[in-house]
């Protein structure tokens, strides 16, 4: 098999299954572990995919620019926002991340809606703003205009510094076995300070997220007390996550 061809083959076997095994592949490949380690390594240089311990898992596919991630998977956003809300309570405390599908959930609260909602985005921020019988509170820090929310220790310590009964948190790659991770490490450190800032953390995640791997951990899958997916996720995906105690909402 030509090495094209072989690593092709990989990466179909990667989509399917979201994981590969160097000792799997030799065996079904019919070559060495040497070379299935060499595809490996060359196909995460080229960005294709995260090497993990013993073989290989997908590289989340998210846009890094918010502007590009707003207008992509636009249906599914919005099943997940609506599964989300599902757990919005009167009067009750709640964070809300940063993020695409974050800003569609604060643009579907009811306008009745009563509580004190905390956010770093701006957008979020401005988005929540129409809810008259709500507070807003804005967390501060140094804005990243790629991603649109607030970074560094200030954002940190804000929310290190409170607790909500409710956090709706975006997320850019989640494994059932490697966990949730981030692209970018700043992102990562107010993400991390955020699984433990409330009662309930809710994961919003469209299904190109799921059983992916980016560079910079936040914490293990089971951190999230539930995950908001699109009702139309195939199974397979979600599995591995309700095994670990997560409760899905679609």
């Amino acid at each position: 098999m030509l090495k094209a061809e072989r690593q092709r083959s990989i990466l179909e076997r990667l989509e399917r299954s979201r994981a590969v095994e160097v000792l799997e592949l030799e065996r079904q490949l019919g070559v060495s572990a040497f070379t299935i380690r060499r595809d490996l390594d060359e196909l995460a240089a080229e960005g294709h995919l995260l090497r993990v311990h013993g073989g290989a898992v997908p590289r989340s596919p998210t846009n890094p620019s918010f502007e590009r991630r707003a207008g992509e998977h636009l249906d599914s956003k919005r099943r997940v926002a609506a599964a989300a809300l599902s757990l919005l309570e009167p009067d009750a405390t709640v964070i809300i991340d940063g993020g695409s599908t974050a800003l569609l959930l604060a643009e579907s609260i009811p306008t009745e809606q009563t509580g004190t909602f905390l956010t770093h985005s701006p957008t979020v921020a401005v988005a929540l703003g129409r809810l008259e019988r709500s507070e807003v509170v804005c967390i501060p820090g140094t804005l990243d205009r790629r991603a649109m929310v607030c970074v560094g220790a200030r954002t940190v310590e804000a929310y290190q510094g409170l607790h909500a009964d409710l956090c709706f948190m975006g997320v850019w790659s989640a494994h059932a076995e490697h966990g949730l991770s981030e692209r970018f490490h700043a992102e990562a450190e107010v993400r991390r300070a955020l699984l433990s800032a409330a009662d309930r953390i809710v994961g919003l995640c469209t299904a190109d997220k799921l059983g992916t791997l980016a560079t910079f951990p936040i914490g293990p899958a089971s951190a999230l007390t539930h995950m908001a997916v699109d009702p139309e996720t195939p199974p397979g995906l979600l599995e591995p996550f309700a095994e670990l105690g997560v409760q899905l909402l679609s």
